[in-house]
């Protein structure tokens, strides 16, 4: 398999939220207004102007408390359900050359919630103005020989963009030197399905339920055929560990 990826080493990330940021200032998406709500994460959820956030989760291991940071964007889906989902030609399109899934302004023509209900990472949001939304891998930059803006900004190195062979080595000797180290049950999640390869030091849901597509059995409402036929196409939930 050709294109690109993101390797996303959850072990460095410190929540700066520099790839948050950047992100929003290379796609010129407007701040939101926030409310505290109990977590020093915000937004809370991603949104029509929020491609990438960075998620908190506080858990507590031999009353200790423990931080786990997990920077969220689109997966990029080596075979994207949202694209079986659409009806509208053109709407949802993959990038021959990186592989990126992208959503043009065709899918405000397309139903909002048949194409969320159909991705098993619970991505796509919705814009003002109607055009169904979402991370497209900075397609315009990575065109343009430069690397996607989260990847540019992040000073931990947590973050790397590349071939996407590179980038599986890079992560498969990152997943090595994780399990002989401070993280023997590190894994690689859903890494031969998507064009993000996380690696996660803890188990999946105590970083957030939808890190893995393993959440993709949870439903929202009942599976119209639309709905039915893009999940015969979703990821294989497969982690390695």
């Amino acid at each position: 398999m050709n294109g690109k990826s993101f390797f996303v080493d959850l072990t460095k990330c410190t929540a700066c939220r520099g790839c948050q940021v950047a992100c929003k200032q290379w796609k010129k998406l407007p701040a939101e207004k926030t409310v505290n709500w109990g977590s020093h994460q915000n937004p809370r959820d991603l949104s029509g102007n929020s491609l990438k956030i960075v998620r908190f989760s506080e858990i507590v291991e031999d009353e200790k408390i423990k931080w786990l940071f997990f920077p969220e964007q689109c997966r990029h889906c080596t075979d994207p359900p949202c694209a079986a989902a659409a009806m509208v030609e053109g709407s949802i399109i993959v990038d021959e050359a990186t592989g990126a899934v992208i959503y043009t302004e065709l899918t405000k023509q397309e139903n909002f919630q048949d194409i969320r209900d159909a991705c098993p990472y619970d991505i796509p949001r919705l814009r003002e103005d109607g055009v169904i939304t979402k991370c497209d891998m900075c397609h315009d930059r990575v065109a343009a020989g430069m690397l996607p803006a989260c990847v540019q900004t992040c000073p931990t190195g947590a973050m790397s963009f590349g071939d996407r062979e590179d980038m599986l080595k890079l992560a498969e000797e990152a997943l090595e030197k994780a399990q002989n180290g401070k993280y023997p049950d590190a894994e690689l999640v859903d890494y031969e399905d998507v064009r993000v390869i996380y690696l996660a030091a803890e188990p999946t849901e105590e970083y957030y339920e939808y890190l893995s597509a393993d959440a993709s059995g949870v439903q929202r409402g009942p599976l119209s055929r639309k709905q039915f036929l893009a999940k015969l196409t979703s990821p294989v939930k497969r982690m390695r560990s």
